[in-house]
C-alpha cells in the first residue's frame, strides 16, 4: 500500500515520504499546520486511497481520555436494577464503544483520525501513549481490549495551540503542512476547483499569496482559497479586480479587523494579482 495523492488532494514529495513511511513502519503520524492546511483532509485521503474505513475521533478542550475508550452509564444500570430488568446482569448493556475501541475490533485495517490532539491535557496523552504503545488496555469493568489483528494506522493532527508532550512526540514520526507556495497552491486550486479559468486562478492564488505577506489576524489558508475560488466561479467572476475583492474578502479572511485593514492596502495588492494571469 502506498500513498501517492489522488485526484483532489494534492501530495508532495515530503508529505508521501512521511505517510508512507508511517504505513510502512505502523507508527503514528503527528501531522502538523496552519487551520486550513489539510491536515484532517489528508487521513480521509488516504483512507478513500487505500480503501481502508476512516474512525474519526474530533478532539474538544472538554474530551476526557476514556471517552476513546468507551462510557459507561451507571445511572441507566441503576434505574434498570430499581425496575428489575434483566440487561443489568450483563455489563456490556451499558458500555458504549468509544473511537478508539472501535478501531481496536475493527474486522478491516481502519485508518484511526485524532483531530486536534493539541486541545487535549496531559492525562489524554498519557493514556494514549499507553495504547500507542501495546495498542491494548485494561478495563476495569471489563478487563483488557486489544486490537484483534494489525495495528490501526494512526494519524493525529495539532493547530500548535500548545506543545504536545516530548513523550508522545518520540512515539510519532513527524508532518508539517505548510502554507503552500503559488505553484503548488495554483495545482491545488485546478485539482479542487477544475471549472475555474486559468487566467482567475493564476490572479486569487498571487493575491492570497500577497495576503500572507501582511500582517494579519488569522493568514488565509488553502481551504479558504478553495471556498474563494469556488465562490468567484458562482459569481461568474472572469477577472479579479478590486471591487470583486472587497466584496468577497469575507470568505477567506475570518476577522472583520482583518478586513479592516487589507481594505486600505488592496490599491498595492491589486497589481500582484495581475501579475499571477
Amino acid at each position: 500500500m502506498r500513498f501517492e495523492g489522488t485526484q483532489d488532494y494534492v501530495a508532495t514529495d515530503d508529505l508521501k515520504v512521511a505517510v508512507n513511511a508511517a504505513v510502512l513502519l505502523r507508527r503514528p503520524l503527528l501531522v502538523k499546520g496552519e487551520p486550513g492546511t489539510g491536515k484532517t483532509v489528508l487521513a480521509q485521503e488516504i483512507a478513500q486511497a487505500l480503501d481502508a474505513p476512516l474512525i474519526e475521533w474530533n478532539v474538544k478542550s472538554t474530551t476526557k481520555a476514556h471517552q476513546g475508550l468507551y462510557e459507561y452509564d451507571a445511572v441507566a444500570r441503576l434505574r434498570d436494577g430499581q425496575l428489575g430488568d434483566p440487561r443489568v446482569h450483563d455489563i456490556s448493556n451499558y458500555i458504549r464503544k468509544g473511537k478508539l475501541w472501535e478501531a481496536f475490533t475493527s474486522p478491516r485495517l481502519p485508518v484511526l483520525l485524532i483531530d486536534e490532539i493539541d486541545k487535549a491535557d496531559e492525562a489524554f496523552e498519557s493514556l494514549l501513549l499507553e495504547l500507542l504503545a501495546d495498542y491494548q488496555v485494561t478495563l476495569p469493568e471489563i478487563g483488557t481490549i486489544a486490537a484483534a489483528g494489525p495495528p490501526p494506522l494512526v494519524f493525529l493532527t495539532s493547530n500548535n495551540t500548545r506543545e504536545v508532550s516530548d513523550a508522545l512526540k518520540r512515539r510519532c514520526l513527524h508532518l508539517y503542512i505548510p502554507f503552500p507556495d503559488a505553484a503548488l497552491e495554483a495545482q491545488i486550486i485546478r485539482a479542487r476547483v477544475p471549472e475555474i479559468p486559468a487566467a482567475l486562478r493564476g490572479e486569487l492564488v498571487a493575491f492570497v499569496q500577497a495576503l500572507r505577506e501582511t500582517d494579519l489576524r488569522k493568514l488565509p489558508a488553502i481551504s479558504e482559497t478553495i471556498d474563494w475560488a469556488r465562490t468567484l466561479l458562482l459569481l461568474h467572476v472572469d477577472a479579479l479586480d478590486a471591487d470583486w475583492v472587497r466584496e468577497t474578502l469575507n470568505v477567506i479572511l475570518k476577522f472583520q479587523d482583518d478586513i479592516e485593514r487589507v481594505e486600505p492596502q488592496l490599491p498595492a495588492l491589486m497589481p500582484r494579482a495581475a501579475g499571477g494571469r
